[in-house]
C-alpha cells in the first residue's frame, strides 16, 4: 500500500517564516489605517473675504493733569520798632495779699434755683399709675388702664385697605410716653410694614388725655409699651 503524502514535501518547513510575514503585513495594514488622514475638499473664496492687511490697536487716550504750582510763601509781617521817646503807660498790677486790716465784704443771700428734673419711670414701677379716662374709681387702676387701653384700641381699630389687598399681617410694636400734663407724646413704633405702623400711629394718636402718673406725689414721665396685631382672617 502507498502512503497518501509525499514524503519529500514537509509542509512544516517553512512555517516559522510564513507566521512571521504575515504578522507583519497585518501591523502594516494596521498603523496605515490609524494613521490615514483624510481631509474636505472646499474651495474658499479669499477674494470675497474682507480681510483687513493691518490690525491697528486703538489706544485709549489718556490725559495727564499737571498739578497747579505751589502758592507762593507768605512774607513774613513787618516788624515796626517803636520810638524809645514815646511814653508807654504800664498796667500797674495791685497786690491780692490782704491782712487783718482788710474788710471783709458782706455776702447776701445767694438763692439756688431749683432744676426741674426730667423723671421717667416706667408704668410698672410707677407708685401711681395714669389715670385713664373712665377709671377713676376703679379700685385697681392699673388692671383698669390696661383694659380700657385694649378697648380704644378694638374700637379705633381700621385694617388698611392697602395691606389686605397686598396680604401684609403682623405685630406692631407700640411705645409712647404720658406726659407729665397727661397728654400722649414720643411715640415709637416698630412693625412689619409702613402701612402698619401709619395705623397703629393714629391709633395712639386717638388716645385721650389722662392723668398724669405720680411718683411721691410728683407728677413724672411715664413710658407704656403696648403691641397690636394686624391679623387677616
Amino acid at each position: 500500500m502507498k502512503p497518501k503524502k509525499n514524503p519529500k514535501i514537509d509542509l512544516n518547513k517553512n512555517r516559522a517564516m510564513f507566521f512571521v510575514a504575515g504578522l507583519t503585513l497585518i501591523l502594516l495594514l494596521t498603523y496605515i489605517a490609524l494613521e490615514w488622514k483624510s481631509y474636505d475638499k472646499t474651495d474658499y473664496d479669499l477674494e470675497g473675504m474682507n480681510v483687513e492687511d493691518e490690525l491697528i490697536e486703538e489706544v485709549p487716550l489718556t490725559i495727564h493733569f499737571t498739578p497747579p504750582p505751589p502758592p507762593p510763601p507768605v512774607a513774613p509781617p513787618l516788624i515796626e520798632i517803636a520810638d524809645n521817646k514815646v511814653d508807654i503807660i504800664e498796667t500797674e498790677i495791685m497786690s491780692d495779699n490782704t491782712t487783718q486790716d482788710t474788710p471783709v465784704m458782706q455776702v447776701q443771700e445767694i438763692e439756688v434755683a431749683e432744676v426741674e428734673e426730667d423723671v421717667s419711670v416706667p408704668f410698672i414701677l410707677i407708685e401711681d399709675v395714669p389715670v385713664f379716662p373712665g377709671c377713676e374709681n376703679a379700685s385697681d387702676k392699673r388692671a383698669c388702664f390696661q383694659k380700657m387701653m385694649q378697648k380704644h384700641i378694638n374700637k379705633v381699630f381700621q385694617y388698611p385697605k392697602l395691606a389686605q389687598e397686598m396680604g401684609i399681617e403682623g405685630k406692631v410694636h407700640t411705645m409712647f410716653v404720658i406726659q407729665k400734663d397727661g397728654s400722649i407724646g414720643d411715640l415709637k413704633m416698630r412693625g412689619p410694614d409702613k402701612i402698619l405702623e401709619t395705623e397703629a400711629a393714629r391709633i395712639i394718636g386717638k388716645l385721650p388725655k389722662m392723668t398724669p402718673g405720680k411718683q411721691r406725689g410728683t407728677p413724672v414721665k411715664v413710658p407704656f409699651v403696648i403691641p397690636i396685631t394686624f391679623k387677616l382672617r
